[in-house]
């Protein structure tokens, strides 16, 4: 396939015709715009170079434009930098359509289709040195990176800044949080491009280990609606030895630019080639469900190359967690002490009588999940270090393998297992990777030998080695390098406080889940706003499943004899959360008392799958609502959640996704007439009807509501005497 051959800039006469006769036959560089269009024809890119040779691109939707001419470039500090100065040597098309099964996921089959515009850019005044800008235009969006091949004239570099542009359209809506190195758990604000400047300050809210950035910037994904209809999101893909983007934002122009997190002495990124940059990736349609839908960040990472995927299995669990963050219940610390060291007795603390791994207490939690189908429960807080180890830049917090006098290892993990349950261990590093890195082996052995096959890491507080950010090149590799050294002992790995994801979870399918964002545990430290959870699938969500936490279903928390907080869901937004917030590793994470207050509630989250064959966005709107269904993995079920934000409205259902002519049992959770996130959140009812491919619902959800629908085969039994819908 030959590249379309759009203008040559600035030529004419004999000068024109004598150049189109030395390009054809070679004798020549390139100087035509380049373009390609989507699969289905509604997206077109087109690359050209500007006067001084400097590479540009631009796209449009259905001819409306959603990137202008924005230039492409790569700095660096060592040597000559890739700005300009280019010629285009070559220009190759490619086409791909075929698919791909996951591991886990939304889908078991994934379709790849794209077409791709490889272009080679010489730099004559640097010896002919070469680098290659390969672009993949799927019907959903763009996807483009930077590639140095090995070449004479480059082998090691220093990236000192990356000069991608996205040059808007306009003045859009967006959706989003403070750029900074550090941290991602800011709540999300609603605004035009033009109106950051006055808002940026109040939305840079105190959150742990941050570091905002100093110039004017935003997080990725960044997601934006135009005034004509479209839904653009900007994020990366496969973001591997390279530090995270940002982006810089002119809120006068509607330009945003790269922004990559730099390192301990001001440097982005250390290369050498072969080499190429993550993806960046701009998902585009006049169909805010589109976006839900698309699947271009996964396929632009690389397949898995682990040759055994049997041992990495979705999961819900349930934990000694959210009783650490209500009430005062209990504490993750053992002792009273706070001037503590890593190689001390700990027999001789003081114990605060509030430590909440405890033997007793994780007995209890695994014989709930036992008693209710969970495969694990989760315990914070068995490791001896808590008593010191946040907010002191301290290496040496926790070896990951010495248990609190409490907290016996083996007698539990023996319970564990005679129950059908797995214990997951929890790994906080208080934010030393080098110390992490140093007793990984150690500890993932640790873990081999005493039966637990999955951990949850955390990276709480300033990065060590000091100076680096959790965002930058250096930490990029770390959380790649404990997925990878996971693998080999055959452990999946949940991790928070780390980089956003960026599909990766298709390379590394045992990295499972993340945080990453600001989940369920803020609800207890000031609450979020009863939005939050439509802006999310949107932006965090776009990357890789989220481990949200959800399932709080006593939401007024003065419940527990303490202040005023609360939640700011219904009950059953809480259910819809199974659906919405995609994560192969689902958390019931209220404790396990509530649920035996609302039995018939709670059988929801017992029945919900975690991995699926199939999913539907039904409908959706960034801020306002979502309504996804999706088919279980292997299982003729299927389950449908719908949130909205603070305002009450009707979520309409179709289920022409069942298989037609066939009737089947459907179990609508819904909120209570009286309902809302701040009154009354508890009110819910339960009903049943027969569904077949041609019903819809209409149902009501309250301010700050959902719904949630399980959907199963039923008996004559079953059916008899129920009405259809």
């Amino acid at each position: 396939m030959q590249p379309e051959k759009k203008r040559v800039p600035h030529l004419s006469g004999p000068g024109k015709r004598l150049l189109l006769f030395l390009c054809f036959f070679g004798f020549a560089p390139l100087l035509y715009a380049q373009v390609i269009t989507s699969p289905d024809k509604n997206l077109t890119l087109t690359f050209e170079l500007t006067d001084n040779g400097t590479p540009s691109y631009q796209l449009t939707y259905k001819k409306k434009p959603v990137i202008k001419a924005s230039k492409l470039g790569v700095e660096t500090k060592d040597v000559p930098s890739f700005l300009e100065g280019f010629t285009i040597s070559d220009s190759k098309q490619n086409s791909v359509n075929d698919t791909w099964d996951p591991v886990w996921g939304e889908q078991k089959t994934i379709r790849n289709n794209y077409n791709e515009l490889l272009v080679t850019l010489t730099q004559k005044e640097q010896k002919d040195r070469l680098i290659r800008i390969r672009f993949r235009l799927f019907n959903d969006g763009l996807g483009f990176r930077y590639e140095f091949p090995k070449q004479q004239e480059l082998k090691y570099f220093v990236v000192q800044d990356e000069h991608t542009e996205f040059n808007l359209a306009g003045d859009h809506k967006i959706f989003w949080i403070p750029g900074d190195y550090d941290t991602n758990e800011y709540a999300y604000t609603t605004s035009k491009i033009s109106e950051i400047p006055q808002l940026v300050e109040k939305a840079t809210i105190d959150v742990h280990a941050q570091t905002p950035i100093k110039t004017l910037a935003v997080q990725t994904p960044s997601m934006m609606k135009s005034s004509d209809g479209l839904y653009i999101n900007i994020h990366e893909a496969a973001l591997e030895n390279y530090p995270a983007m940002q982006l810089n934002v002119d809120p006068k122009t509607y330009k945003m630019s790269a922004h990559l997190v730099p390192d301990a002495v001001g440097n982005k990124a250390y290369l050498q080639t072969d080499a190429h940059t993550p993806w960046r990736t701009i998902v585009v349609s006049d169909k805010a469900t589109d976006i839900l839908a698309s699947k271009l960040i996964l396929n632009l990472n690389e397949p898995t190359a682990y040759e055994d995927v049997s041992w990495i299995k979705p999961m819900k669990y349930i934990g000694v967690w959210w009783e650490y963050f209500v009430a005062g219940k209990s504490t993750w610390a053992y002792g009273t002490e706070t001037n503590v060291k890593l190689d001390q007795d700990f027999t001789k603390l003081t114990p605060s009588g509030r430590h909440g791994a405890t033997n007793e207490n994780v007995k209890k939690h695994i014989d709930f999940a036992a008693a209710n189908g969970f495969d694990g429960v989760l315990v914070e807080g068995w490791n001896v270090g808590w008593e010191d180890w946040f907010g002191n830049w301290k290496e040496e917090v926790f070896d990951f393998v010495t248990p609190y006098p409490d907290f016996n290892v083996k007698q539990l993990n023996q319970y564990a297992a005679s129950k059908g349950v797995k214990l997951i261990m929890h790994h906080e590093t208080s934010g030393a990777a080098t110390n992490y890195e140093r007793h990984l082996d150690r500890a993932f052995q640790f873990m081999v030998d005493n039966g637990y096959n999955a951990v949850k890491t955390g990276y709480v507080g300033k990065i060590i080695p000091r100076g680096e950010h959790h965002d930058g090149q250096w930490m990029v590799n770390h959380y790649i390098h404990v997925a990878e050294t996971a693998a080999k002992y055959k452990i999946m790995i949940n991790s928070h406080e780390a980089v956003r994801p960026t599909g990766l979870h298709r390379t590394y399918p045992n990295w499972f889940a993340q945080e990453s964002a600001r989940g369920t545990e803020f609800e207890a430290m000031g609450g979020l706003a009863p939005e939050h959870t439509t802006i999310l699938p949107f932006t965090r969500l776009m990357g890789g499943p989220m481990d949200y936490t959800p399932g709080i279903f006593q939401t007024d928390l003065s419940y527990y004899g303490t202040g005023n907080q609360r939640v700011n869901t219904t009950l059953v937004k809480q259910l819809a959360y199974y659906v919405t917030m995609y994560s192969p590793l689902q958390m019931a994470a209220d404790l396990p008392e509530n649920y035996n207050r609302f039995p018939d509630a709670f059988q929801f989250i017992k029945d919900v799958a975690v991995d699926w064959d199939d999913t539907w966005v039904l409908e959706a709107e960034p801020g306002d609502y979502v309504t996804i269904a999706r088919k279980a993995k292997g299982k003729n079920e299927w389950y449908v959640g719908g949130v909205t934000d603070e305002n009450a409205r009707t979520a309409t259902i179709s289920f022409d996704y069942l298989p037609k002519g066939e009737q089947y049992l459907a179990t609508i959770y819904a909120d209570g007439k009286d309902a809302s996130w701040n009154k009354k959140p508890q009110s819910y009812e339960i009903r049943k009807v027969i569904v077949t491919s041609k019903s819809v619902l209409k149902q009501r959800l309250a301010p700050g509501g959902g719904v949630a629908v399980s959907i199963r085969e039923g008996s004559k039994s079953d059916l008899k005497g129920l009405k259809k819908l």
